[in-house]
């Protein structure tokens, strides 16, 4: 499961340097938003069309929100004061940010992201907010820099896509989180096989697009991890916002927003 293959480093150094850019250079021109060449909506007008609200945009730090979403995983989470969240793929760290005001200074928000400079932003970022309570960590989401049994939630948002090996994804969120933890990420699923002309082209696959995978292969990812209660809820009305990624390729005919949520077996009610 952890083995790593040349397709796999090649898929990893593609979507690591569109990010570069992006964090450097600003703009929303990766996952999920258009290429360079078309107009692009703004982060803000790109965040709540996938469902956050001008509260949440406004809680953060200026520059935290790159509109790089396909969802809200806060709406999904149920985060409670106290708890350990790890983000997959934090960015700039708008998500981190969001967490950490809902589990307060007694609970922790562990962001992980393999692109040294949103890295760079995202820590500046906590700076800037006075996020103490964050903690950003550079790694790939395949092999977590975070002990077993740690967390009691893991987010992300339209991140596992991106991933070269979704199985061991699941199999590192299955080991990072408490017994009874659980898995709250939104990202993009395929309902169509793709067109030969989107295979190849590295804007598609950094844009979320060609790295979607079926549900019925993520439904069984998920259990070989070993996760229950696992429900996959696809948001048909998201194809209009996805169409704005690549305008005129027609990806909305063949990807599709999705609400991922599952649960680690254990832990006990804490009842009586």
């Amino acid at each position: 499961m952890t083995d790593q293959t040349p397709e796999h480093h090649t898929v990893r150094k593609t979507i690591r340097e569109n990010y570069a850019k992006i964090a450097e250079t600003g703009g929303n021109s990766g996952c999920c938003g258009p290429a360079d060449d078309v107009d692009i909506p703004s982060a803000e007008a790109m965040s709540a069309f996938f469902g956050y609200s001008d509260a949440e945009m406004a809680a953060v730090p200026e520059g935290a929100n790159l509109g790089l979403g396909c969802g809200n995983p806060q709406a999904i989470a149920d985060m409670k004061a106290g708890e350990v969240v790890i983000d997959l793929g934090a960015g700039a760290g708008f998500d981190a940010f969001l967490a950490s005001g809902k589990v307060g200074q007694t609970g922790h928000v562990i962001g992980i992201d393999m692109t040294h400079e949103m890295l760079i932003k995202a820590r500046a970022n906590a700076l800037k907010g006075g996020y103490t309570n964050t903690d950003f960590r550079l790694g790939e989401i395949e092999f977590m820099p975070v002990a077993d049994n740690t967390a009691d939630v893991i987010i992300s948002n339209c991140v596992v896509n991106l991933s070269p090996n979704k199985p061991q994804v699941f199999h590192e969120a299955f080991r990072t989180l408490k017994p009874g933890g659980r898995l709250a990420i939104s990202d993009v699923v395929a309902t169509a096989p793709f067109p030969d002309d989107f295979i190849d082209d590295d804007h598609l696959l950094s844009g979320c697009v060609t790295g979607a995978s079926l549900v019925a292969d993520l439904q069984s990812w998920l259990e070989a991890a070993g996760f229950e209660a696992i429900d996959i809820d696809i948001k048909e009305q998201s194809r209009e916002g996805i169409a704005d990624w690549a305008p005129g390729r027609g990806i909305e005919n063949y990807v599709v927003s999705a609400i991922i949520t599952a649960k680690k077996p254990g832990g006990g009610s804490g009842c009586c």
